[in-house]
């Protein structure tokens, strides 16, 4: 097994490798999002019944936690390809960590959309420099500090690298977004679902709910394979490989 794994993980990082292989991945996350995030809506928009004290304006949680849950996994998993990098020079993790960004970008300003839609008539205001809000705006900028330093600097190596330390850096927002609730009093409410404990709300809300998360981590390989392989096309544009790909098509 650890063979195998060790065999995996080298292929990985072979562009050509990566490329032929992610193909055949795409319809069945494109088919997982699909119907995940199908079930997931249809079942908790129109068939859970209604929170006893928020009545039907609980639903925005079918959005907002499953981005909220993806706005911060996206970035430990950048974090995870910027220690790649730097200790491997592995430079299909840059590829990942530069399809990532966008990704975990947009899921972090959904998340925060949502949950000020949320907050109005949760909490009667848009925003409140809650400790948990405010550590999720700086998880936004966060986002927008790699996307821009990677457009910023040049050649190629040198931002990779430094986007590489930021999101290494940066990480350690991450534990302060989860506990923040429990370290400081806050207007946020505790953590959806927590391994150790049963769930406080009841199955018909909680499992349309696991299905939108389903739905959106689905979503999130979908659309980084997608990014990696087009920015694979990009960056090894003159071997002879992609020449005989583009030619096909």
């Amino acid at each position: 097994m650890w063979n195998w794994l060790k065999t995996l993980y080298h292929r990985l990082g072979s562009p050509k490798w990566f490329y032929q292989i992610t193909g055949s991945w795409l319809p069945w996350f494109a088919g997982a999002t699909l119907l995940f995030m199908s079930v997931g809506l249809v079942w908790g928009l129109a068939y859970a019944p209604m929170d006893y004290q928020q009545g039907n304006s609980f639903r925005i949680i079918y959005i907002h936690v499953p981005a909220a849950f993806l706005a911060q996994s996206v970035y430990m998993m950048m974090a995870v390809a910027g220690v790649v990098l730097l200790v491997w020079k592995m430079k299909m993790a840059d590829v990942v960590a530069q399809a990532l960004a966008p990704v975990g970008a947009a899921m972090t300003f959904i998340a925060l959309v949502t949950g000020a839609i949320w907050g109005v008539p949760t909490w009667g205001t848009w925003w409140m420099w809650d400790a948990r809000l405010t550590s999720m705006l700086i998880l936004f900028f966060l986002y927008l500090g790699v996307i821009a330093l990677r457009e910023a600097l040049k050649p190629q190596e040198v931002a990779a690298r430094a986007c590489a330390l930021l999101a290494i850096v940066g990480v350690i927002n991450i534990p302060i977004i989860k506990y923040s609730v429990d370290w400081w009093y806050t207007l946020h409410q505790p953590a959806t679902f927590k391994l150790t404990e049963k769930p406080a709300m009841p199955a018909s809300m909680w499992l349309p709910l696991l299905m939108m998360v389903l739905g959106f981590y689905a979503l999130l390989g979908w659309s980084v394979l997608l990014r990696a392989r087009a920015e694979i096309l990009r960056r090894e544009f003159k071997a002879g490989w992609v020449r005989e790909i583009l030619q096909r098509k």
